[in-house]
């Protein structure tokens, strides 16, 4: 049995423990909060074997073989590295890091300690990313021009989005999405990206819109934002149709359409525990195969979105307290 340890015990935390108990060859064997009683509450409710009122402690646990980390962006670097500090593998939420930099540090200290980390960023490792691709290659919208993709919520009441001091903003936590959305079908080769933001008071991105130009001649229009609900589409355009794919955050259907609108295909996506399987499912593949970082989002990937957003933030003037200290 694999078993998996979560730092943070927050709603994501929930989502993770609900996806492992409907897996049969995986179990949540550690919860970890800084808050005792928390962590205790999370184990009782989730049938979870031990609960750590401190993350040291957990890490420490030599029956572990993964730990998922579900804290806000400002301290995935700091988690993730006690995590390979202490020899253990890791899966850390998206958006990996706060910036470039502290991605590019724990690639390189995974590497030196020899375990496996890896970017939860869910949609990379869905199926339908597969079903879009295949799409795509089979010519059934002709030539592909441009994509567009946009993912809005309505979040500005949550503390993680809000405030800087916990690497808030729309980018990281939505915007990341589009993003990934574009690379995953359109390649990493970026020739320029245009965009512009509006900041909250507190200095964080309340929504962007990103034109990304690649260097091939394809294009990808995306949008983000924090104080509305979007359709959550993604829609990639060619010259005989479209494929539109129904909310990107977790796609749960792929329609193709002719030049007149007609619908011509229909992709039908697997039935999912929570959708969160697959990135487990592809750890427990790749460390038992004795690999250090995933297929379905390679480190150097990860590297490359935080790079990309780094950019982004900088074009806006969005920088988080703990970067002015540097």
């Amino acid at each position: 049995m694999f078993k998996i340890g979560i730092i943070g015990a927050g709603g994501i935390a929930e989502h993770m423990a609900e996806t492992v108990a409907g897996m049969k060859n995986a179990k949540i064997h550690g919860i970890a909060s800084r808050d005792i009683f928390k962590a205790n509450a999370f184990a009782e409710k989730y049938h979870i074997p031990r609960a750590f009122g401190s993350y040291e402690d957990m890490v420490k646990d030599p029956e572990l073989d993964l730990v998922y980390i579900a804290t806000p962006h400002s301290h995935h670097a700091e988690h993730a590295e006690l995590c390979i500090r202490n020899k253990k593998n890791v899966l850390c939420e998206k958006a990996f890091t706060m910036n470039a930099a502290q991605a590019k540090k724990l690639v390189a200290l995974a590497k030196k300690n020899k375990v496996y980390l890896a970017e939860a960023i869910w949609t990379r490792y869905m199926p339908s990313r597969a079903a879009v691709t295949k799409l795509m290659d089979s010519g059934i919208i002709g030539e592909v021009r441009y994509l567009t993709a946009n993912l809005s919520y309505s979040m500005a009441n949550k503390e993680r989005i809000v405030k800087p001091e916990l690497a808030g903003g729309a980018l990281l936590d939505l915007g990341v999405y589009c993003l990934n959305f574009a690379f995953m079908f359109f390649g990493n080769k970026v020739a320029k990206i245009d965009s512009s933001a509006k900041l909250s008071k507190k200095g964080v991105d309340e929504n962007e819109s990103m034109t990304v130009y690649f260097k091939d001649g394809r294009v990808a229009y995306l949008t983000s934002a924090m104080n509305a609900r979007s359709d959550r589409k993604g829609i990639i355009w060619g010259e005989k149709g479209y494929i539109v794919v129904e909310n990107i955050n977790n796609p749960n259907a792929i329609n193709v359409y002719n030049a007149e609108d007609k619908l011509i295909k229909s992709v039908k996506l697997p039935e999912q525990i929570t959708g969160y399987e697959y990135q487990i499912i592809e750890a427990m593949k790749m460390i038992k195969a004795g690999k250090l970082e995933s297929e379905s989002m390679p480190l150097s990937e990860t590297v490359f979105v935080m790079q990309t957003m780094d950019k982004l933030r900088k074009d806006w003037g969005v920088v988080f307290p703990q970067e002015k200290k540097l």
